[in-house]
């Protein structure tokens, strides 16, 4: 099992963005938000599209082709980030019913959906805490 790195990149493009657009550029590439990201520009590209059906991005074609922001970054916060990438419960439960003629199989779903429930409103709250300008204010102020 992997940890999921969506959130973190998308964060990290719109912060990105929201920098470049703050020294006076209007658009961004995909290619220059990948280099930074260092990952290839298609997962960029995926990621700015879900971004833009969220209403968080923008993008421009043909001539100074590129992407922009939306809406400000302290009117974004994390959990509207994480809602754009990543559309599904925090945690699954198994892919086929367990055995409900076992104990543990009859029980562990509604068991651990309870847990589940109580992870998934907190990290959702603590997401809410945060915009990308304070995402953006505590990378400019990381040591280097």
């Amino acid at each position: 099992m992997s940890a999921n790195s969506r959130l973190t990149i998308a964060a990290h493009a719109l912060a990105w963005i929201g920098l470049y657009q703050g020294q006076g550029h209007e658009v961004a590439t995909s290619e220059q938000i990948a280099t930074s990201a260092n990952t290839n520009p298609v997962v960029i590209r995926r990621l700015l599209g879900e971004l833009r059906r969220a209403g968080l991005v923008e993008s421009r074609r043909g001539v100074g082709a590129g992407w922009s922001l939306a809406r400000e970054l302290e009117s974004m916060t994390l959990l509207d980030v994480y809602e754009a990438v990543e559309p599904g419960p925090l945690f699954a439960m198994h892919r086929t019913t367990p055995d409900q003629g076992c104990v543990v199989g009859h029980g562990i779903q509604p068991a651990m959906q309870s847990i589940y429930e109580g992870i998934e409103d907190t990290v959702r709250h603590e997401l809410a805490r945060v915009t990308l300008e304070n995402v953006l204010r505590d990378v400019l102020a990381a040591p280097r």
